[in-house]
């Protein structure tokens, strides 16, 4: 098998994977776009009640967009390796050491996971018989975002382990490019 046969086998393999790097970016972006909404609602409690004017109703979007900021960025999170994950641990070791701590370390993710689910959905269920005021709107619509944020980090942590085992944890980090970097000054002529 050429280089050139490997290269093709090694994207081929990757290429089944980019429905969830397209998902990773929409989360991002939602995510985001919660984050700037749950700011502005803050900023619009704080101004109404200031001036004596206060909007109710404020209150429940600010708490709804940050526990869905807060759920849909753990998703996003685990998908990059930035939450719910040990690196300094890991990075320490190489080969079958290193193996078997990435393996376990997704596994306890991947159990948290399904508990988010599990119990996520019993508290969605549960949240149709109680109610948030001043809407009147059952409190499941807070808590559907529990198991969807389960599904997505059992999705991207399965992902994590088949890339893994494929194509090994042990990933060094490219040397960073400093495209910024000052030329030193001279401060003689040589042969001077």
């Amino acid at each position: 098998m050429t280089v050139a046969d490997k290269l093709v086998l090694q994207r081929h393999r990757h290429l089944k994977w980019r429905a969830l790097d397209r998902l990773e970016l929409v989360l991002m972006i939602v995510c985001g776009i919660l984050c700037f909404g749950f700011s502005m609602s803050v900023t619009a409690d704080i101004v109404t009640r200031t001036i004596g004017h206060p909007w109710l109703w404020l209150q429940e979007v600010t708490s709804a967009l940050f526990i869905y900021a807060i759920f849909i960025g753990a998703a996003a999170a685990t998908r990059r390796n930035d939450h719910l994950y040990l690196t300094a641990i890991s990075e320490s070791m190489h080969g079958a050491p290193r193996l078997i701590v990435e393996l376990l370390t997704r596994l306890v993710v991947l159990c948290v996971s399904f508990g988010l689910i599990w119990y996520g959905y019993i508290n969605y269920l549960r949240g149709f018989g109680s109610f948030r005021l001043p809407s009147g709107l059952p409190i499941a619509y807070l808590y559907i975002i529990i198991p969807l944020c389960g599904i997505l980090i059992a999705l991207f942590t399965i992902e994590q382990i088949v890339n893994g085992l494929v194509n090994g944890f042990d990933h060094p980090e490219p040397p960073a490019e400093d495209g910024h970097a000052i030329a030193p000054i001279r401060t003689s002529e040589p042969g001077v």
